[in-house]
C-alpha cells in the first residue's frame, strides 16, 4: 500500500468543525500549477480512540462533484461517517477549492486525465494509486462526477466495491441519436479549436430552484465563486470529452460491483420559471439517464425520487428525506457488516 507523505498537511476546511482538507499537487499545464483538493470527514472517536465501529467501519467513500460545482454537503458526509465509514470528497483540478488564478474553470479534454487526481486522492486516503487496499471502497458521483467515476471504476474493477450515482450525466440531453450525429463534428472542432465556447442557455433557474427548496433543518452554505448561479463557460474540448464518455457508457462498462443510480421522478425543461422546477430535474432527461444506467453493469438498482432536484440530496425536505431513506436501505442491504 502506498505511503501517505502529506498527512501532516491536513488543515481545517471551510465546512467547519470535523472537516479537513489536503491540497494534492498534480504538476503543471499551460495555465500553471494544477492541484486537486481532498476533503475528509472521519467517524467520531469511540471511547476516545479512533477504533473502527459501525456497519461501514471498513469502508472508504470517495465523492466527486459535477460540472460548475464543488463539495459542500455536510449532511452527506455525516451520513457515511455516522455509519463508521471514512468519508472523502475530491474537488477536481480547476474546480472549487482547486481553482487557481488564471485557470479556465473545469477545463479538460479527456476524462481519463482525472485518473491522476483520483490516484493522488487514493494515496492520501492510505490506499494504493490504483485504489486497492484492505478496506472497501465506495465511489459516489454527482452529475458529471457520476460519469467520471463509473468510467474510472471500469478501469479499476479490483479497487471498487460499490458505485453510487446521484443524477449521473450518462447520456447527452438530445438523445443517443443526436449524440451519434454530433460526435464526429464535435471531435474535429475539438481538435482544431478546443477552447471555443459551446453554446448554452442558462437563465439561473436551477440555482433559483435550489434556493426555493432550501431546508432549514439541513442548511447549506454555498460559495458562489465556486458554484456560480449560472453555469461556468463550457468549452468545445470539454464537451467533446463528455460526449466521448457517453459513448463509452453506451457500449457497456461491464461493472460487476453493485451500482445504485438515484434520479428524480421527472424532468422539467427550464424554458421559463415555474414552481415545477423546484420538484424536478431541470438539467438532465431522467428517463434517458435511467435507460443509459442499464449499460453500467450487471447489478444496477435505479431509485426514482419523487420531487427531487437534479442534486437529489439538496431537494425539498420530503424528497431529501426520501433520498436518504432509499440510500440507507440500499447501502445497508449491500454494504453493512
Amino acid at each position: 500500500m502506498a505511503e501517505n507523505p502529506e498527512a501532516e498537511q491536513w488543515r481545517a476546511d471551510v465546512l467547519g468543525e470535523g472537516f479537513e482538507q489536503l491540497t494534492l499537487p498534480l504538476g503543471t499545464d499551460d495555465e500553471g500549477e494544477i492541484v486537486a483538493t481532498l476533503v475528509r470527514h472521519l467517524p467520531e472517536r469511540f471511547l476516545g480512540l479512533q477504533i473502527p465501529h459501525g456497519p461501514f467501519a471498513d469502508i472508504d467513500v470517495l465523492y466527486v462533484h459535477g460540472w460548475s460545482d464543488y463539495f459542500f454537503n455536510r449532511r452527506l458526509a455525516r451520513y457515511w461517517a455516522g455509519k463508521g465509514a471514512r468519508f472523502y470528497a475530491l474537488d477536481l483540478r480547476k474546480y472549487g477549492r482547486s481553482i487557481r488564478e488564471g485557470q479556465t474553470p473545469g477545463y479538460i479534454t479527456n476524462l481519463n486525465d482525472y485518473d491522476v487526481d483520483i490516484a493522488a486522492a487514493m494515496v492520501a486516503m492510505g490506499r494504493a494509486e490504483d485504489g486497492t487496499a484492505p478496506r472497501r471502497l465506495v465511489v459516489l458521483g454527482h452529475s458529471t462526477g457520476g460519469l467520471t467515476l463509473p468510467l474510472w471504476a471500469s478501469r479499476h474493477p479490483d479497487a471498487v466495491d460499490a458505485v453510487i450515482l446521484n443524477s449521473p450525466w450518462l447520456e447527452f440531453q438530445l438523445s443517443s441519436a443526436a449524440r451519434a450525429a454530433l460526435t464526429p463534428v464535435l471531435g474535429i472542432h475539438s481538435r482544431m479549436r478546443p477552447r471555443d465556447e459551446w453554446p448554452q442557455l442558462d437563465l439561473g433557474f436551477y440555482s433559483k430552484a435550489q434556493l426555493e427548496a432550501a431546508d432549514e433543518s439541513d442548511p447549506l452554505d454555498i460559495n458562489p465563486a465556486w458554484r456560480p448561479e449560472q453555469t461556468m463557460t463550457v468549452h468545445v474540448g470539454w464537451m467533446n470529452a463528455v460526449i466521448e464518455g457517453h459513448q463509452r457508457v453506451s457500449l457497456g462498462l461491464g461493472l460487476e460491483m453493485p451500482v445504485l443510480v438515484m434520479l428524480s421522478a421527472r424532468t422539467v425543461l427550464p424554458t421559463r420559471w415555474s414552481e415545477e422546477l423546484t420538484h424536478s430535474d431541470s438539467v438532465l432527461i431522467v428517463d434517458d439517464i435511467a435507460r443509459a444506467s442499464l449499460k453500467l453493469g450487471s447489478s444496477v438498482t435505479i431509485e426514482r425520487i419523487e420531487g427531487a432536484l437534479h442534486d437529489i440530496f439538496i431537494s425539498r425536505h420530503d424528497a431529501r428525506e426520501l433520498a436518504y431513506e432509499r440510500l440507507d436501505r440500499w447501502a445497508t442491504a449491500m454494504l453493512a457488516r
